[in-house]
């Protein structure tokens, strides 16, 4: 059996051996994009490797970060990640479900690199069919706790395909939760769209600032606006 290799970026390692997802795309765009202005707490849904949460860690250097992680060795192994990072006195994850979760306080910041397929085929493996799959953490389930847990002026992001984002979307919006903020994510110049991230907020932004980002250029080579977004994490930059 292959055993996944530790992630190395500049100011930290992720190890990942014990995680049904790799680190990924995904995952380090949502931790470059999710932006707020010197955030004192953050909160990240389904930790995983921790990867995330390190990024932000390392861009918010006064915040206590929180994550929350069902599946046990995604548990671990974000605990492990955590310990041996640089801000590891900065750095909890707590294993239980999120519809559970019931901090004493709201939080600044919200990401979320949520499960988002409702009716695939499953995989043998369950830890794989919890990051995967929306059974153990609906659409609803998630804003529901996210509504719950940010505090009135805070920010929630997340990462999705561009349907299931338009579902979320609808659901946010009936929970008083409106979007200020979307960026499209491309491939290649020209190609359909790859991922939206979107922010939200309780209060009424009024315009959405609307971006788009585009990972790869014609040669096949990386954008440089996908090199500057992750210079500061990234190794390849």
């Amino acid at each position: 059996m292959k055993v996944a290799k530790p992630f190395r970026f500049k100011q930290f390692t992720v190890e990942q051996d014990k995680c049904a997802l790799k680190v990924n795309t995904d995952a380090v765009l949502l931790g470059a994009l999710a932006r707020f202005d010197k955030p004192l707490s953050i909160l990240e849904v389904g930790t995983g490797s921790g990867v995330i949460s390190l990024m932000l860690a390392q861009r918010s250097p006064k915040a206590m970060i929180t994550g929350v992680e069902i599946e046990e060795g995604a548990f671990e192994q974000s605990k492990g990640n955590f310990h041996i990072s640089p801000w590891s006195d900065r750095l909890e994850v707590f294993h239980q479900p999120f519809q559970k979760f019931s901090p004493i306080g709201k939080f600044d910041l919200i990401v979320s690199n949520p499960p988002y397929f409702e009716n695939h085929l499953q995989s043998p493996k369950q830890n794989r069919n919890i990051a995967l799959h929306t059974k153990s953490l609906s659409f609803q389930e998630l804003l529901e706790g996210v509504k719950a847990n940010l505090s009135p002026e805070g920010r929630f992001f997340v990462i999705l395909p561009e349907r299931q984002m338009e579902e979320l979307s609808r659901l946010a919006t009936s929970l008083g939760l409106n979007t200020f903020s979307s960026i499209k994510v491309y491939d290649k110049p020209g190609s359909q769209t790859l991922r939206v991230v979107k922010g939200f907020a309780f209060d009424d932004i009024g315009k959405i600032n609307e971006d788009t980002i585009t990972i790869k250029n014609a040669n096949n080579e990386y954008s440089q606006e996908y090199a500057s977004l992750l210079k500061d994490f990234l190794l390849i930059f």
